[in-house]
């Protein structure tokens, strides 16, 4: 046991963690002061205590197995059979039938599935960096993530086919993608949005980006919930309303305040200071991870450190975004304030295998580099 905790104790990267607290505390701050006997609260605790354990466990264990190619590909199957599950027994919430409801508490494949494409893609491209030139490498790239994101838009869940997407087009861009290959993507991804939006989206879906452009249109309907989330936003001025006085979501005004619109809510009561605030600690974490990054070992502990970094900022551009008015509502969480469990899971999950490399790193010999490079590894 003092062996587990001496090796905690060297192997984490403490400022990320303080960095992480107070956006935690933040999170139960805001939904312990929700009019009302609701149950995020001390569900958010059980879930913060587990997703810390599942943190320190894998910080401590050697994860170098997962670079291991027929673990990815079981890791990925298992992923994509989940989605597959969950699209035939899951239960509905929101208009997508995208959740797993394991007695008092959910769980969403989705989650996931987006740490998995991280590993499949980082093992995918630290092999094949020399040639990425090459299309048919983007290409098949690109499959790894279109798999799953055929099966998230199957149930349907357009926020997690997003963040899919932004993660491997955020990873083919480091990896070294040509700019020919960039537009070529773009064309590609411009013509499948035109196939989705003819074949694909639901109505409502629909209606939601055409809230995007003009979001006062139908503010009883469609854009109801950007509208009140503005307000909420704009209401907290300078320094805010002050913790429990938020009237937009103690009034019920503002739906889903402890998941897709907590910034809102916590902007409402902690202002523009409060919001600042939030918006220096996640770019203090994202630089901590991008850091951690930079000195790896190999191109798959780096690879998978900037994926882990995209999919964090993917998730709070488009969910503050979406909180201020400049972007659709697409059901995207905010990392580490968002009520559930198997966001939170997942993302301290990717921290634990982040904080794992760092030890481990320290130890590899410059050889792994090369073989990695030469497809010997």
């Amino acid at each position: 046991m003092g062996n587990f905790f001496k090796t905690i104790y060297r192997t984490i990267d403490w400022s990320l963690l303080a960095c992480l607290l107070p956006i935690v505390a933040a999170s139960l701050i805001t939904m312990r002061s929700f009019v009302g006997e609701t149950p995020y609260f001390e569900r958010q605790i059980i879930s913060i205590v587990i997703s810390l354990v599942v943190f320190f466990c894998l910080t401590y264990l050697d994860l170098r197995f997962l670079k291991r190619t027929d673990v990815l590909v079981f890791l990925f199957l298992l992923a994509c059979g989940l989605l597959l599950f969950v699209i035939t027994v899951g239960y509905a919430a929101k208009g997508a039938q995208s959740w797993f409801r394991l007695g008092g508490f959910s769980f969403q494949p989705s989650d996931f599935v987006k740490l998995v494409v991280i590993l499949l893609l980082a093992k995918y491209f630290s092999r094949r960096h020399v040639e990425i030139a090459n299309f048919k490498h983007i290409v098949i790239s690109a499959l790894y993530a279109l798999i799953p994101f055929g099966l998230v838009m199957l149930e349907p869940d357009f926020g997690s086919g997003i963040i899919l997407f932004f993660i491997w087009f955020g990873m083919a861009l480091v990896s070294g993608i040509s700019k020919k290959h960039l537009l070529l993507v773009v064309g590609v991804g411009v013509v499948s949005f035109v196939l989705l939006w003819g074949f694909f989206f639901k109505p409502y879906q629909k209606a939601r980006i055409m809230t995007f452009i003009n979001p006062l249109s139908d503010i009883r309907g469609a854009g109801y919930n950007a509208f009140q989330s503005t307000i909420a936003v704009g209401s907290g001025q300078f320094l805010g309303k002050g913790v429990g006085y938020g009237t937009q979501s103690r009034l019920n005004y503002l739906p889903e305040y402890q998941t897709d619109f907590i910034f809102a809510s916590f902007a409402e009561e902690w202002g523009f200071v409060g919001s600042m605030l939030i918006y220096i600690l996640y770019g203090v974490v994202l630089w901590r991870i991008l850091a951690t990054a930079l000195v790896a070992a190999t191109n798959f502990e780096m690879l998978f450190g900037v994926g882990v970094a995209i999919f964090f900022m993917s998730h709070i551009v488009v969910n503050i975004g979406m909180n201020i008015g400049i972007m659709p509502v697409t059901g995207i969480t905010l990392p580490f304030m968002s009520y559930g469990g198997s966001h939170l899971i997942v993302e301290f999950a990717a921290l634990g295998i982040i904080m794992s490399t760092r030890k481990h790193s320290r130890a590899a010999h410059r050889d792994d580099m090369k073989n990695e490079f030469l497809g010997i590894a």
